[in-house]
C-alpha cells in the first residue's frame, strides 16, 4: 500500500512538473506571438506610410504634368500659341539667332524628354513596390485569418 502511495505521489510529481513544462511553453508561446504580432504591425504600418508617401507623389506628379501641359495651353486656343511662337520667331533678327533659339528649345525638349522617361520608370517601380506591398498585405492577412 505504501508503494502504491509512493508511486502516485511519483505520478503526481511528474504530472505537476508536466504542467509547469506545459505553462512556460504556452507563455513563451504567447510572448512569441505577441512579438510576430508586433513586427507585423510595425511592417503594416511602414508599408502603409509607404503607400501614402507614394501616393502623394504620383498626385504631385500629376499636377505637375498637368501645370507643363496647362502653361502652354492654358486658355490658349492652338492659333494663340502658334500666334506668340510667331512673335518670338520674329523678334530673332539673325539666322545665328534663331539657330541658338531652336539650339535652346531642342535642349529644354531633350531635357523635358529625359525628365518624363525618369518620372515613368519611377511610377512603374512605385506601381510595382505597392502592388507587392498589396500583394504581402493580403497574405499575411490570409495567414492570420486562416491560423485563428
Amino acid at each position: 500500500m505504501s508503494q502504491d502511495v509512493s508511486q502516485w505521489l511519483v505520478e503526481i510529481k511528474t504530472l505537476r512538473q508536466q504542467l509547469a513544462e506545459a505553462h512556460q511553453e504556452r507563455e513563451q508561446a504567447y510572448a512569441s506571438a505577441a512579438n510576430w504580432q508586433r513586427l507585423y504591425e510595425t511592417e503594416a504600418q511602414q508599408r502603409r506610410a509607404d503607400a501614402a508617401l507614394a501616393k502623394q507623389t504620383i498626385e504631385n506628379l500629376k499636377q505637375h504634368i498637368q501645370q507643363i501641359q496647362g502653361s502652354s495651353t492654358a486658355g490658349e486656343t492652338d492659333a494663340d500659341v502658334l500666334s506668340t511662337i510667331q512673335a518670338e520667331v520674329a523678334k530673332l533678327k539673325t539666322p545665328e539667332e534663331l539657330q541658338e533659339r531652336l539650339i535652346q528649345v531642342l535642349a529644354e525638349r531633350d531635357r523635358l524628354l529625359e525628365a518624363l522617361k525618369t518620372e515613368q520608370a519611377n511610377h512603374a517601380q512605385t506601381r510595382k513596390g505597392l502592388t507587392t506591398a498589396l500583394g504581402d498585405a493580403i497574405d499575411m492577412l490570409s495567414k492570420s485569418r486562416g491560423e485563428e
